[in-house]
C-alpha cells in the first residue's frame, strides 16, 4: 500500500497530500510510511488515544519524567494525520477561551496565570524542538494583526488597552504610517490601515514538528502503533481496530484521549466537541523581489481584525501559507476526507490573500487542503484528568492548539503522575464544558454562526460601525 512517495490513508488518499506541510516533508525526505499496527492483548501504564501533537508532547513528557514507563500511543493513520499537520503553523499565546470566561470562572490572577504559561509554552516548544534535534523552521517573529477599515481600528485600539490594562501582553499598536512603510497590505475603502503586534508567536512547519517529536519519542521508548483506530474506551481498555480490519484490546492503567476534532467519530466525544473545519492554500514560492514589496519578514505570521478569521506566514521557503474558516459544519459532527476540501472557500482564500496583499495576486495556488479542528461548547479548551477512572482528556482548543498542545502533554504528565505543580493549578485544568445542542439545532447554529459572521465583516465594512449581526452571533454561540 506504501513506497517511497505514495503512501495512503483509508480513504485511498496519499498522506503526502493531506497538505503543503506533509508534501513538503515527503520532498525533504519522510516517506510517511506508516509504522506497525498495535497488536491484541497490549499491557501498558498508558495508552495515549491519537498520534498528533497533544499525544506525542503527553508522551514526551511522561517518558522524560519516567523513562521506564510503558507508553503507547494509537493513532488511526499516520503521526500527524490530523490538524497537527494541517495547521497554519502558528505556535502562539493565544488560548482559545475569552479572558472574561476565565475571569468569571477563576479570578482574573487564574487568567492571567493561564496567559503567561501559554507565553512560557512558545519559548518551550522552540527550546525542546532545539535540544532534541527537531529541524521544524522554528522562528519566532512574532504576529501582526492589521486593522483594515475605522471599525477594526477602534477594535484593535481596544485590544491593546486592555492588554496594558492587565499588564500581561506586551502588545505595540503601529501606526497607518509604519504599516505603509513596512507593509504592503491594503485598507478596505481607501483606508489606510494600522496594526497591533503580538511578539509572542513563532511560524512553524507543523509537519515536520510532529514527525520529528514521533520520531524523539519512539527513539525514547514509547511504542507508537499507525493505522490503529481506537473504537471506544473504558476504565483500563481500550478496543481498537486495525486498518486490515483486525480487533484487539489494550490493557492500560490510565488512559490520554488526544483526539481533538477528530472525537466526534468517536460516541464518547461525540457532543461534547464539535468538529468545525479550516481551510488553507499554498502558493508557489515568491521571488525575494516581491516579498520586498510585501514586507513580511521570515517567522512573521499574520492576520487581521475580520470576524471571520484569516491567518497566514510566509514559509521558510519563501511562499505564503495562508487559510481561515468559512467551510460549512457537517450533519451530526461528521467528519471524512472529502470534507477538506471547498472549491468556493479555497477561491475565496485566494481572494482575500491578493485583497490583503496585492503583490500577491498574480501568485499561483500549489496546494490546497483543510481539516476539522475542535471546539467546546462554551469555548474553553481544557485538560483533565480522573484518577478514579484513571482516563484523562486534552483539546477543544479551536485552532490555536499547535502551541496549546504543548501545555497540555506537561500537564497532563503531571496529573496522570499525581505531581502537584503550577501547571496542573491553571484554570483550565479539569474544566468540564457543556455538551453541545442535539441535531438539528447543532447544525442549525454552527453554520447560522458562519453566516452571520460573514455578514457581520460586510456590515462593518459598509456601515463603518461595530456589527449588529456580531452580537447576534455572540449570544447563539456563547463566544
Amino acid at each position: 500500500m506504501s513506497d517511497a512517495a505514495g503512501a495512503v490513508d483509508a480513504s485511498g488518499r496519499r498522506y503526502r497530500d493531506t497538505s503543503f506541510w506533509l508534501d513538503a516533508a515527503a520532498t525533504a525526505g519522510d516517506a510517511l510510511t506508516p509504522r506497525g499496527s498495535a497488536p491484541d492483548g497490549l499491557d501498558v501504564d498508558v495508552c495515549i488515544v491519537g498520534g498528533g501533537l497533544t499525544g506525542l508532547w503527553t508522551a514526551h513528557s511522561l517518558i522524560r519524567a519516567e523513562p521506564t514507563m510503558r507508553v503507547a500511543v494509537l493513532e488511526a493513520e499516520v503521526a500527524g494525520y490530523g490538524a497537527s499537520g494541517r495547521n497554519g503553523g502558528w505556535c502562539s499565546a493565544l488560548f482559545p477561551v475569552p479572558t472574561a470566561t476565565l475571569a468569571a470562572d477563576s479570578g482574573l490572577e487564574a487568567a492571567l496565570a493561564q496567559r503567561r504559561a501559554m507565553i512560557d509554552t512558545v519559548a518551550e516548544v522552540g527550546r525542546v524542538a532545539a535540544a532534541e534535534g527537531i529541524d521544524c523552521d522554528f522562528a519566532r517573529g512574532g504576529t501582526v494583526v492589521f486593522a483594515r477599515t475605522p471599525v477594526e481600528e477602534r477594535r484593535a485600539d481596544a485590544e491593546a488597552a486592555e492588554a496594558a490594562h492587565y499588564g500581561v501582553d506586551p502588545l505595540s499598536r503601529v501606526s497607518a504610517d509604519d504599516v505603509a512603510a513596512r507593509w504592503g497590505v491594503t485598507g478596505v475603502a481607501g483606508h489606510r490601515p494600522s496594526a497591533l503586534v503580538d511578539p509572542n508567536c513563532a511560524s512553524v512547519q507543523p509537519a515536520k514538528l510532529v514527525r520529528g517529536l514521533a520520531r524523539v519519542v519512539e527513539d525514547a521508548g514509547v511504542a507508537l502503533y499507525e493505522r490503529t483506530r481506537a473504537v471506544d474506551w473504558a476504565p483500563g481498555r481500550v478496543r481498537f481496530r486495525t486498518a486490515d480490519g483486525d480487533t484487539g484490546m489494550v490493557r492500560a492503567e490510565r488512559i490520554v484521549i488526544a483526539l481533538e476534532g477528530y472525537g466526534p467519530t468517536t460516541p464518547r466525544v461525540r457532543r461534547r466537541i464539535l468538529p468545525l473545519y479550516s481551510l488553507m492554500i499554498a502558493t508557489e514560492p515568491l521571488s525575494e523581489s516581491v516579498w520586498d514589496e510585501i514586507g513580511l519578514a521570515h517567522g512573521e505570521t499574520f492576520s487581521d481584525e475580520r470576524h471571520l478569521l484569516v491567518y497566514g506566514q510566509r514559509t521558510a521557503d519563501d511562499r505564503f501559507a495562508f487559510g481561515g474558516r468559512g467551510a460549512g459544519y457537517r450533519w451530526g459532527s461528521r467528519v471524512h476526507p472529502s470534507f477538506d476540501r471547498d472549491p468556493a472557500v479555497f477561491e475565496h482564500l485566494h481572494g482575500a490573500l491578493g485583497d490583503l496583499f496585492p503583490a500577491a495576486r498574480g501568485a499561483r495556488v500549489t496546494h490546497r487542503w483543510g481539516g476539522p479542528l475542535g471546539v467546546a461548547r462554551d469555548w474553553h479548551a481544557s485538560v483533565s484528568f480522573n484518577p478514579a477512572t484513571g482516563v484523562a482528556f486534552a483539546g477543544g482548543y479551536v485552532g490555536d492548539g499547535l502551541s496549546t498542545t504543548n501545555l497540555a502533554g506537561r500537564t497532563l504528565a503531571d496529573l496522570l503522575r499525581g505531581v502537584a505543580s503550577p501547571l496542573t493549578s491553571l484554570p483550565w485544568v479539569n474544566h468540564r464544558s457543556p455538551l453541545w445542542e442535539p441535531e438539528p439545532l447543532r447544525w442549525l447554529g454552527a453554520n447560522a454562526a458562519v453566516a452571520g459572521l460573514r455578514i457581520a465583516d460586510a456590515e462593518e465594512r459598509v456601515t463603518g460601525r461595530r456589527s449588529a449581526a456580531r452580537e447576534v452571533v455572540r449570544a447563539v454561540t456563547g463566544h
